[in-house]
């Protein structure tokens, strides 16, 4: 096809787009009917130009007429703001930015009012701007945009997005006052304008007021809802905490664009977040059917599904998201959390090991320091559960040369994990030392107060949580106190600071956690039927809170009441985490309670495994081993018992149940001793 007969289609094309001549002439004035035909006649040739400009490199011949069209329509109809839009666009598409400026500018000395001139210049200022999401703004651009549409609103106060676009050049310019009065005068001319609302939105987000940016989204979604307002507003909703109106929004925003797989995936998240992970399942399913590839959609089924203790399923989906992106550390971390979750320690230890090496540079940037810390905590954790201590500090001291900035975390960690390694005046000497570096560190403080705990001080650790959140009435701040309290024993105490927690609590999440703390503290002060009542709400909160499950469930077998509701809930417990060495121990409790004592034999083996410091395992061993006849191997676990329970943190430490391994102990010793006596006098 010749220039020439594509300029023809092309002209044909762009006038079938026209309001006929004749009809648009009705009721205008002769002169008014010619200007109005030539705008036409020449924006037609105009935007035939510049899509010939496009196709042919911005071939200046052609961007040259088109220029001369667009300047010939905007005489012919100066009103007629698309018109220098569409000339502006084509300056920035052939990259002749400087001869815009300087043909306004002359314009504009000839006629400040000259609309079309500052229009031009007001949209190239705007394009020059930057990106604000990569913090790259041209300051002075803003200004220079800012003065052309300060002129134009002058002239053409009437129209709503002249004064829109001044209240986003003002959010630019941190000037929320005048970006809320500009956006309001929007409004004001056009209320469901939904460009003025959004921004208007975002001005009160940026200024912290989320609840009048909400409402303000509300206004627009209540009457026009689309998905992007819709999302904006769930957006809020999450800021605020107020998950279950968030996930709702994002379904509204979803069933109004269905195919739309970045709003859905937003959607199913915000379930998560809701507690609503059932729901949430039903969502990431429906994403990994209709896009395979979405390795984020199957990650986020292996965590739902890890956290359900549905092991399989999660393996599978796991699989399916290291198919797609085996490199991606996020899959390979959850991976690393999976391999712990099915009981595969050492290849969980292997596997992040493998991740470290993987990613050992010289140098590291910002964002590969933050990973990397991530990693080696999370090693000196695994570490610290292996009860391998001192690879445990050596890592989390690693961390503090890896990042000062984290040096205050690294260092209670160290300190923590002598106190789990129930080396207390080692423990002591590292967070003192640390405290006096980082005083002002709460997870310092909190794992002081601790330590303080462990070791007996009770006075100075009820001293030094209270210090530590003196003047704080937020949430985390009264559960950190009740939990220092619990080991300090100061029960009524602890009971205001979660009666106080409560009264803060949104979620159902929240809910359930004071109400366990407080079922822990009943039991420990050995009321009972308050304590099965804490934990029963739970349940009712969160029916699948395998913690609930098991301490209810152990608190009744050890109590020897309940046995068949005591072996159930123990179960289930383990149905979510069936190597949690706690939950071992209390179905094999269960079991022995029960006189099944090979199946408690078989679980209480899988604890001490596990837990192999734990006094209260070693305690049960020894009484199966003394019931089937084996007192050498009754004698030999209680003895590991004592020694457990005399390095135990002071508040842990039951006198009572302590005199009754000795007690046990001693007569064990003396049975065996004359069964050894009799024995070699029966001896031929």
């Amino acid at each position: 096809m010749t220039t020439k007969t594509l300029l023809s289609c092309l002209l044909a094309g762009a006038l079938l787009g026209l309001v006929p001549a004749s009809r648009a002439q009705e009721n205008e004035s002769p002169a008014e009917q010619v200007n109005k035909a030539d705008a036409y006649y020449h924006f037609a040739l105009g935007h035939l130009y510049s899509e010939l400009a496009g196709a042919y490199g911005n071939k200046s011949s052609f961007v040259d007429k088109a220029i001369d069209n667009y300047r010939l329509a905007m005489e012919a109809d100066p009103g007629a703001g698309f018109l220098s839009e569409e000339l502006s666009d084509l300056y920035i598409q052939a990259g002749r930015l400087r001869e815009a400026v300087l043909d306004a500018e002359a314009a504009l000395r000839e006629d400040p009012n000259d609309l079309s001139a500052r229009r031009i210049l007001a949209r190239i200022y705007t394009r020059l701007i930057g990106d604000s999401r990569q913090n790259r703004i041209n300051e002075e651009m803003v200004q220079k945009a800012i003065e052309q549409y300060e002129k134009i609103a002058e002239i053409e106060s009437d129209d709503p997005n002249v004064w829109r676009m001044l209240g986003g050049l003002y959010k630019l310019d941190h000037d929320s006052v005048k970006a809320e009065a500009a956006l309001k005068k929007a409004l004001a001319i056009d209320e469901t304008n939904e460009e003025a609302l959004v921004e208007l939105a975002t001005v009160y987000a940026d200024l912290g007021d989320l609840p009048r940016a909400a409402e303000t989204l509300r206004q627009l979604t209540g009457s026009n809802p689309t998905p992007r307002t819709l999302a904006f507003l769930a957006g809020l909703y999450e800021k605020t905490s107020e998950y279950s109106l968030a996930a709702e929004t994002y379904r509204q925003a979803v069933s109004l664009s269905p195919r739309n797989m970045d709003l859905k995936r937003r959607y199913a998240q915000s379930l998560l977040t809701a507690d609503q992970a059932d729901d949430a399942l039903k969502v990431f399913e429906e994403l990994a059917a209709e896009e395979p590839d979405d390795y984020e959609s199957n990650l986020r089924r292996s965590q739902i599904y890890r956290d359900r203790g549905e092991l399989e399923k999660a393996r599978e989906a796991m699989d399916a998201a290291r198919e797609t992106q085996p490199d991606n550390l996020e899959v390979q971390y959850n991976n690393v959390n999976l391999l712990e979750a099915e009981g595969k320690q050492s290849e969980a230890l292997a596997a992040l090991q493998e991740i470290l090496e993987s990613t050992t540079r010289e140098t590291y940037s910002s964002g590969e320091i933050a990973n990397r810390t991530i990693f080696l905590e999370r090693l000196g954790l695994m570490y610290r559960s292996l009860n391998q201590f001192d690879e445990a500090v050596g890592v989390f001291r690693e961390v503090e040369g890896l990042d000062p900035g984290k040096g205050d975390r690294a260092s209670a960690q160290v300190a923590d994990t002598y106190r789990q390694a129930k080396d207390y005046e080692q423990a002591y000497r590292e967070i003192e030392r640390a405290y006096e570096k980082f005083p002002e560190s709460s997870l310092v403080g909190i794992i002081r107060a601790t330590i303080l705990a462990d070791s007996g001080r009770r006075d100075e650790a009820n001293r030094a949580v209270e210090e530590l959140t003196e003047g704080a009435e937020d949430r985390e701040s009264c559960l950190t106190r009740a939990q220092i309290y619990e080991k300090t024993r100061s029960f009524d105490l602890m009971a205001a600071a979660l009666d106080r927690a409560w009264e803060l609590s949104k979620t159902g999440a929240e809910k359930s956690t004071v109400l366990f703390m407080q079922g822990a503290m009943y039991e420990r002060m050995k009321e009972y039927d308050k304590a099965e009542e804490s934990f029963r709400e739970v349940l009712k909160l969160s029916p699948d809170n395998a913690s609930a499950m098991n301490y209810m469930g152990y608190m009744f077998a050890d109590r020897n009441v309940k046995l068949d509701e005591a072996l159930e809930l123990i179960q289930k417990a383990l149905e979510y985490e069936p190597n949690n060495g706690a939950y071992l121990d209390s179905l094999g409790w269960a079991y022995y309670r029960l006189d099944r004592l090979e199946e408690a034999e078989k679980a209480l083996q899988q604890a001490a495994q596990t837990v192999a410091t734990d006094p209260v395992v070693h305690d049960h061993l020894g009484d199966v081993y003394a019931r089937t006849g084996r007192l050498k191997e009754a004698i030999n676990h209680w003895k590991i018992s004592l020694k457990e329970w005399k390095s135990s943190p002071s508040g842990e430490k039951d006198p009572a149940q302590i005199a009754q391994i000795e007690k046990k102990l001693e007569g064990a010793e003396v049975q065996l001793a004359k069964e050894s006596s009799t024995e070699r006098t029966n001896r031929p």
